[in-house]
């Protein structure tokens, strides 16, 4: 199948990425109405819907390590909600990340995100491995790999842990819907839940999700209707043939508690995963907001009604073709305010991870452009996508942005600016020297001058906790003749505030297991923003150089904290 054979949905995002939302409608098939499999009020009628239609996708032959699967996800294949491929080794999920039975309805701890769709397709698919291998130390999931997937859910929506990014129970809180599901900060809906309820598409006794380490996920009872006895720590067991799979509950852990089989952690997730699209930026909390409803109001346009106090509000969203959207929010007290976010132009890199901030203005890739990588078009579906070592990969750009983004080990896909680091050892590591590990001295960082008009530059070394993203290090002030930040930043421009409150630089010092990523983000300024003199922090550097940025770059690297405490 070539390239133009594929589901009209999967051009409009191979044309326009997230502008597909004009095109197609936040709701297709995928769920379906009813009541609660946790307890909570009986479901009311859905809006309008105008399903996406597919063309299935050409079936490779199958073999007998991918059949269970295959027939797992076959029923939404058949409502032409998912596509599925596979290689040797995994087998992919392509999505727009949306169901269609009723969203966010019955959420008492809102956060004001909104279901968005997200072009969970081509390099960005979901994959879960055919043969998966026991893992000699099965890892927990209690107070880890909290950001980001642990499971999907066979209508192809990613299933979050059931601890939110603080380790709180989500479902506990009143952070969830009727069907166990919210919007992470990039506007990407997900479940926190065992989907039980599509047990009414795929029959009782088969497998409504499946973990990322490759093992099935089945409901309250076993395949052949007897009870559940007999499960270990991370919710699951052996049935009598050896199979390991996992159970839903109705307490927590509610489905997979961790991983019996072998995964990669890295900065608090699973990897390698898809990344969610932010178009906007995350907001704060709504306190005392109950989500009442949620409706289609055109192809490509949406309501919801919280209430507050008993008095309502809404928030009115619709999509362009352009890729742009408009929000106008309605307060209970009757202001309304609105918001347009537009995609950026023409910048490589891009896409958040689930759960992740947003940006005005968007920061999407150009229409051909539509992979995080920021490569050309993925190859025909009954191709598996390429996949980067880790050490190649492209990482986002900085959150608020929507720059160029590169490796620690230079490569010949290089940005404008060229950001470098001795820093950073051949493997894409930082060096000891430059974290607590070591003498914690700030690193040296070289660029390639700016482009004509460049007056100055500024600097922001970031990285994206599962809670929050934090600020090491701010220089702005940098003079436009300077292309240097020697090791340990005598002299050169402003330190700005850390998290901390500090003018200066605060050292890598992770306190959490596993490998975390960092970022630096240079940028090129056609003019000296507004700032304070006694050095500014991350925020208000970026609200600052909004409109004044010609060029940026982000220069990522890997830390893992030693046996130095």
């Amino acid at each position: 199948m070539n390239h133009t054979d594929r589901p009209v949905w999967m051009r409009i995002v191979a044309a326009v990425g997230v502008a597909l939302w004009a095109t197609a409608a936040t709701a297709h098939p995928g769920g379906h109405g009813g009541e609660s499999p946790f307890g909570r009020r009986p479901i009311g009628g859905e809006g309008k819907r105008t399903p996406i239609r597919l063309v299935a996708a050409p079936r490779a032959g199958k073999g007998l390590a991918d059949v269970a699967i295959a027939e797992a996800f076959a029923a939404f294949e058949k409502l032409e909600a998912i596509q599925t491929r596979r290689d040797a080794d995994f087998f992919y999920v392509e999505g727009l990340g949306v169901p269609d039975h009723p969203l966010m309805i019955g959420i008492r701890a809102w956060q004001q995100q909104v279901p968005l769709p997200q072009p969970y397709v081509g390099d960005n698919a979901w994959r879960i491995p055919l043969e998966p291998v026991p893992a000699a130390k099965p890892a927990s999931a209690k107070n880890r790999f909290l950001r980001g997937a642990i499971a999907l859910a066979v209508n192809g929506i990613p299933i979050f842990n059931p601890l939110n990014n603080r380790g709180e129970d989500a479902f506990a809180i009143g952070e969830l819907d009727d069907y166990g599901g919210h919007c992470g900060r990039a506007d990407d809906y997900h479940y926190h839940l065992a989907p039980v309820h599509l047990e009414a598409q795929v029959g009782k006794g088969k497998p409504i999700a499946w973990a990322l380490d490759g093992y099935p996920i089945y409901g309250f009872t076993e395949p052949d209707g007897s009870p559940v006895t007999g499960l270990d720590a991370l919710n699951g067991h052996e049935d009598a043939a050896g199979n390991y799979h996992y159970h839903a509950t109705k307490q927590y852990p509610y489905l997979n508690g961790g991983f019996h089989g072998e995964v990669t952690e890295r900065d608090g997730q699973v990897d390698p995963q898809p990344e969610a699209r932010p178009v906007r930026e995350a907001r704060s909390p709504l306190r005392g907001a109950t989500i009442v409803g949620f409706e289609a109001t055109g192809d490509s346009a949406r309501l919801l009604t919280y209430e507050i106090g008993g008095r309502k509000g809404t928030v009115a969203y619709a999509y362009e073709a352009d890729g742009s959207a408009t929000f106008t929010y309605t307060e209970p007290t009757g202001k309304k305010t609105e918001e347009t976010v537009r995609p950026r132009g023409r910048r490589p890199g891009g896409g958040g991870a689930g759960g992740g901030g947003g940006e005005r203005g968007g920061r999407q890739p150009p229409p051909e452009r539509i992979d995080r990588d920021g490569r050309r078009p993925p190859p025909p579906l009954r191709d598996p996508p390429p996949r980067d070592p880790p050490s190649a990969r492209r990482p986002r750009p900085e959150p608020g942005t929507g720059g160029e983004a590169t490796r620690g080990k230079r490569s010949a896909a290089r940005g404008l600016l060229a950001v470098s680091s001795g820093a950073i050892d051949d493997e894409g590591r930082l060096k000891a020297e430059f974290t607590c590990d070591g003498d914690g001295i700030s690193p040296p960082i070289r660029w390639e001058a700016g482009p004509a008009g460049t007056k100055e530059y500024a600097l922001v070394l970031w990285h994206e906790a599962p809670d929050r993203l934090k600020t090491y290090w701010v220089v702005h002030g940098i003079p436009a003749d300077v292309t240097e930040i020697p090791k340990g930043n005598p002299g050169v421009g402003t330190i700005g505030r850390n998290d901390k409150g500090r003018a200066e630089y605060d050292p890598m010092c992770s306190r959490g297991p596993g490998v975390k990523t960092y970022h630096v983000t240079l940028y090129a300024l056609s003019a000296k923003p507004k700032l304070p003199s006694e050095g500014a922090t991350r925020e208000q550097l970026l609200a600052a150089i909004r409109g004044l940025t010609l060029a940026e770059e982000t220069l990522s690297f890997d830390y893992e904290r030693g046996e130095k405490e």
